[in-house]
């Protein structure tokens, strides 16, 4: 095998990982989400470089930060707020919303 062939396998494999990668990105993204969480507990204990430690902040998605700010929804604690009446007594317009 000669070296432009092997590098043309490596790069055709380099791609079409990273378009599994996009895809389950895309479609399973509580699955890829958790993966990612674990990858950077795995990469941000105390002990590691600090080059590893970045990494693994790095890796951490949004949605595991457990601000209250970043909408997760996760815990249930900043749901939806009902909409307020324009004036004080009257009634609250309807909202009909698709079945889950």
């Amino acid at each position: 095998m000669s070296a432009g062939l092997l590098l043309q396998y490596v790069v055709i494999g380099l791609a079409v990982l990273a378009s599994v990668w996009i895809v389950l990105r895309k479609l399973a993204r509580k699955t890829t989400n958790r993966w990612m969480a674990a990858a950077s507990i795995h990469f941000s204990q105390p002990g590691r470089g600090a080059l590893v430690r970045a990494f693994g902040r790095r890796l951490q998605p949004k949605e595991a930060t457990g601000d209250c700010s970043d909408g997760c929804s996760t815990c249930g604690a900043c749901g939806p707020k009902p909409p307020a009446a324009a004036h004080p007594g009257e009634p609250m317009p309807l909202e009909f919303r698709p079945r889950q």
